[in-house]
């Protein structure tokens, strides 16, 4: 008899599940934990493709003016990307970006969240909300950039994010 080994592919990542753990480097030279928050707040992540580029430019700016909006909730929050550490200071910089980007140049973190575009190592265009608890609250995949920051806040409203008292 031949036996066989069979391979199981990685689960993919989805609502209820725990959010793969991480930790990051941010645009503000601090280092972001996922399990740092687990207990206190949830995580909203905003995965981009590339700093500097159109779509993602108009995200940060987004995020930047309008963070007021998401910061009524107790939420910590941050876009991501594969860009290198350098990169991200420079495009947080420049945005006036005052929450962190933070800096996957592996891939192996987007690959984890199942927002890594195959072949290249580039981030799909995916925020990620994780609650309190560390378990994924929605993943959505339809962003506007444009609309980013008021997208952001009314899905934390309606996922029951507790507002800042």
């Amino acid at each position: 008899m031949v036996s066989m080994a069979i391979t199981i592919p990685a689960l993919a990542l989805e609502v209820g599940s725990p959010a793969p753990e991480f930790s990051l480097p941010g645009s503000d030279g601090k280092t972001y934990t996922l399990s740092d928050f687990k207990g206190k707040q949830a995580v909203a992540i905003a995965w981009y493709p590339k700093a500097f580029t159109k779509g993602c430019t108009i995200e940060c700016k987004s995020l930047a003016e309008n963070g007021h909006l998401i910061r009524e909730y107790d939420v910590a929050y941050f876009m991501a990307s594969t860009d290198e550490l350098e990169d991200n200071t420079k495009f947080a910089e420049e945005m006036k970006a005052d929450f962190p980007l933070l800096s996957d140049p592996s891939g192996e973190v987007a690959e984890a969240y199942g927002v890594k575009m195959p072949v290249l190592n580039m981030a799909k265009r995916v925020t990620i909300y994780i609650g309190k608890d560390g378990n994924v609250l929605k993943i959505d995949r339809d962003i506007k950039p444009a609309t980013s920051a008021e997208d952001m806040a009314k899905t934390l409203g309606e996922l029951g994010v507790a507002k800042k008292g």
